[in-house]
């Protein structure tokens, strides 16, 4: 089954969070705990590598248990893997637990997929979700994105700036028509993101150079920053990065060479925020909104086990947001073109590829 996410069909309720306890697991408050018997759902996270404090990501996936946390009598716990082969570990700790019994176990990022694959087939009593990929299980709830779509504003917003002379903050576009794409691990997923991007700088008037690479790593900034740095100086005006902590790099080499980055997620304006006179803006994934709903869903007792949701520029899954300290000095032109491609996206009228040989 597959669906796609209207905001007004969002439930809501009143409650209190409480925090339960798991060997080899931290609370998501941080501590502490009160007793999970009287909770309404119990939750369990297993979080991208990469960890929280990425500001991209897997903040993105907390604010939505926060959100679950502030408005349903849930309780919750977390982990933070490190490497990929410590997905069914924890996956498999939440889905055997007894003390407490886990309601749902929110999978989040597309690495997981492999090891859900064979935690649900060997937990079919245990719900769980994912964020980024489809597992096709009774008991699992997949949640993808139309990253394609977002990436395609992205695109525009840097062509446009990267074809002319343009200054803000600690900035500077020479109108060299040289824009930069820089991945975390190279994938389908991640190739969604280039490929809207790649579109985007496609429908520009003007031919404009494109450099992408792949870092291998979410969590690597130093490895963002040197490839930043090295498209920078062939270059580049401005750098778009998905690639979760490792693009902190990328803004860190931005602010070094006076040059600008487009964020992803999150508004990383704000959540990096030391960077934000160099970050023109951010894609949004709503992240927090696929792990909400799922919760909700479990509270609710109307968990969809099986379905595909799909969230998009539509819903407001995807989105760009413009900078919290540049936004005002993007042209209004630029900002109008980004506003026309997202009604054309969204009407129909433009069609956005999900691989870059596509482009």
């Amino acid at each position: 089954m597959t669906r796609d996410i209207d905001r007004r069909q969002f439930v809501r309720a009143a409650g209190l969070a409480g925090v339960a306890g798991l060997a080899g697991c931290a609370g998501e408050s941080g501590g502490g705990g009160t007793e999970t018997a009287t909770a309404a759902a119990n939750i369990g996270m297993v979080y991208a590598t990469g960890g929280l404090d990425d500001g991209s990501f897997n903040d993105q996936a907390q604010q939505g248990l926060q959100r679950a946390r502030e408005e349903f009598d849930i309780a919750s716990d977390r982990t933070q893997p490190s490497e990929v082969s410590q997905f069914t570990n924890f996956q498999q700790q939440f889905a055997q637990s007894t003390n407490p019994d886990y309601d749902l176990v929110c999978c989040i990022g597309f690495l997981q997929t492999d090891a859900l694959e064979q935690t649900s087939e060997s937990h079919p009593e245990q719900n769980f979700m994912i964020v980024d990929s489809v597992v096709e299980r009774d008991n699992v709830g997949s949640y993808v994105f139309k990253e394609h779509e977002g990436s395609y504003l992205a695109g525009v917003l840097a062509g446009m700036l990267s074809t002319r002379e343009f200054s803000a903050g600690a900035g500077e576009s020479a109108g060299n028509a040289n824009v930069g794409f820089v991945g975390g691990v190279e994938g389908s997923l991640i190739k969604k993101f280039e490929a809207g991007y790649l579109s985007g700088l496609e429908s520009m008037d003007t031919d404009i150079q494109t450099q992408s690479t792949y870092v291998g790593s979410f969590s690597d900034p130093q490895g963002g920053k040197e490839a930043a740095l090295s498209m920078y100086d062939n270059g580049a005006d401005v750098v778009y990065h998905a690639s979760g902590n490792t693009g902190t790099g990328v803004f860190q080499a931005a602010q070094e060479r006076g040059k600008f980055a487009i964020g992803v997620d999150r508004d990383q304006s704000v959540t990096k925020s030391a960077y934000a006179d160099v970050i023109l803006g951010s894609m949004v994934k709503r992240v927090d909104t696929a792990v909400y709903e799922s919760i909700a869903s479990v509270v609710n007792d109307d968990f969809d086990g099986g379905a595909v949701t799909t969230l998009g520029l539509d819903s407001n899954g995807v989105a760009l947001v413009y900078g919290d300290e540049l936004g005002g000095d993007v042209p209004e032109d630029v900002k109008s073109a980004v506003s026309s491609a997202r009604e054309g996206i969204i009407g129909g009228d433009i069609s956005v590829p999900t691989d870059p040989s596509g482009v």
